[in-house]
Formats: C-alpha cells, structure tokens, sequence
C-alpha cells in the first residue's frame, strides 16, 4: 500500500476555466434552458411569485419552485426523503451559506434562486423520474506542500444543491455504521479528537506509531466496489443511481472533456461521506484484526 506525507487541504483556487457546456437560452429570457444536462428533456417550468429572503418556509417553496403535487408520495422511499421540499430548502441554504466558485455553466451562487424559481419543479421531477443528468464538474488544481497540484472538483450550483441533499438523508443513516476511530468529516468529531483518542493509546502504553496517508486515495476509489458498498445499506435503486450518475459524469479541464471511470471529485457534496463510507470497510478490518488506530480523513496512525 503506497503512503505519502500528509498534504494541506486548503489553497487558493487557480484560474477559472472557460464554460464548457452553455445553456441554451439564458434566465432573463423566462424560458427554460433545454440544452443544460442538469434538466435534459424538461421544458416545464413553474411560475412563483418574487420574494424576500426571510419569508417562511412556505414561500420559500415558491420561491425555489420546489412542488410536491408532481411526485407520487411514498414516505418510505429514500429518494422521497432526499426530494421532500424541507430537506430541498436546507440544502439550499446550505450551499447558498458555503458559497464558491461557479461549475461549467458560469452560474454563480447569488443566480441560484432566480434560477430555481423557474425551474426549481422540472429539476425535482427529472430526479424522481430518473431522467436527471448532472453537468460535468470543473476541474482546476491547486498548489501542495510538496511542490505537486491537487486536482480540485468545482461543482455547478445545481449540482452542489442536490449533492448536498443526498447527504443530508444519507449522513445520519451511515453515522450509526462508523467506527468510533474515524474522526474526519463528521458531525461533533475533529481533529482535536483524534489527537485525544491518540494520546489515549500513548498513556495505555504504545509506544510506536506508523503514520500513513492513502496516496491520491479520491482519485482512485474504486467506483464499483463503492457502489457495492451503498447497496448493503440503501435499499432505493434509484438513489443509487443517481449516486452513481455524480460518479460518472466526468470532468472538464482546460476546455476538454474527460470521462471519469474511477475516483471520487474532491470539492463536491458527497465526496466526504462517500469516502468515510469507502474507508469504513477498512477500518472494521482493522478493528477486526485488533489494531489501535486513529482515522481522520484519508490518514491513518496506529
């Protein structure tokens, strides 16, 4: 198993590329845009009143076009879960809050909600009926400790959103299956907990430590063994899919588009979790053969 030194994981961002895939009609013609992969085949739209900000959760709906009335109500199913227009709103502003840079299409984070009130329904619909295609992620590279690049995935709005929906359902159900080892990424835990689980093993008397970062660990997961891996726990085919649509998008650099066959793009919604779910499966093995170790992220010491 290869292992590097442990890599910075913030950095400015480098140039922004030139849009890839263009939309057909912009915005501020009110039609919709049929030519975006974010809502291929949808010419639907719906029309909302204009708001304020701080109206109720009601007329946030409106405002974002979210509508229920569309999608067959089965509470049960995770994908209805996913779609509820509550968990569709946090997610919102969530990825409104966050910020960053925009993806392919140029449209940034303040065009979201002028955006979503005209086509807020055809994008939740496209998804419920799984006809839903996510845009290519724009991929830039940003500078590391060691002198190389790390490549970075920046997402398109649309694309952040509905990531960010998917984890919001998906992190609580996965939360009961991590280890108590694992510290990255996840709600309540850091790294000053990993480094108090580690000193704890220091004053129960171990006295050597092996230090290993998994090299280029998002770039080459597995993607069929990760969606092996969401199967045992999501029993709706159709998040799966959907799950495995963001795997395969592919990427644009520099103007040139590049399928994605392996890996998982660093900078997007789900990419934490899914690889807290991936890593997972060793660090059972780990505990499994009795080993002390601390996890955070992609590194491990033990």
């Amino acid at each position: 198993m290869k292992v590097a030194k442990q890599e910075a994981k913030h950095s400015q961002l480098g140039c922004i590329v030139e849009q890839q895939t263009k939309f057909a009609t912009r915005l501020e013609t009110g039609s919709p845009q049929k030519n975006s992969a974010e809502h291929e085949g949808y010419a639907g739209v719906c029309n909302s009143v204009r708001i304020t900000e701080n109206t109720a959760t009601n007329a946030t709906d409106q405002r974002l076009g979210w509508s229920e009335s569309s999608i067959p109500a089965r509470p049960c199913d995770l994908l209805e879960k996913i779609l509820n227009r509550n968990n569709l709103n946090q997610a919102y502003k969530r990825v409104k809050g966050n910020k960053g840079a925009h993806g392919i299409d140029k449209m940034g984070v303040g065009e979201m909600q002028n955006y979503l009130k005209i086509h807020g329904k055809a994008i939740k619909e496209a998804i419920a009926e799984g006809g839903y295609k996510p845009n290519p992620v724009r991929r830039v590279e940003i500078p590391k400790d060691d002198g190389g690049k790390r490549p970075l995935g920046i997402p398109t709005v649309i694309y952040r959103l509905v990531q960010q929906a998917i984890a919001q359902i998906l992190s609580p159900i996965f939360e009961q299956q991590f280890s108590d080892n694992s510290h990255g990424f996840r709600p309540k835990r850091g790294c000053h907990g990993a480094i108090k689980q580690a000193q704890e093993h220091i004053n129960q008397g171990y006295k050597y430590v092996v230090d290993m970062d998994l090299e280029k660990f998002f770039d080459t997961v597995n993607q069929s063994k990760l969606v092996e891996v969401l199967g045992r726990t999501i029993n709706d085919g159709r998040v799966i899919s959907l799950i495995h649509k963001y795997l395969s998008t592919g990427v644009v650099i520099r103007h040139s588009y590049k399928e994605t066959f392996e890996g998982v793009p660093q900078g997007v919604p789900l990419s934490p979790l899914l690889s807290n779910i991936m890593l997972n499966e060793l660090d059972k093995e780990m505990e499994k053969r009795g080993h002390k170790f601390v996890r955070y992220a992609d590194a491990y010491a033990w």
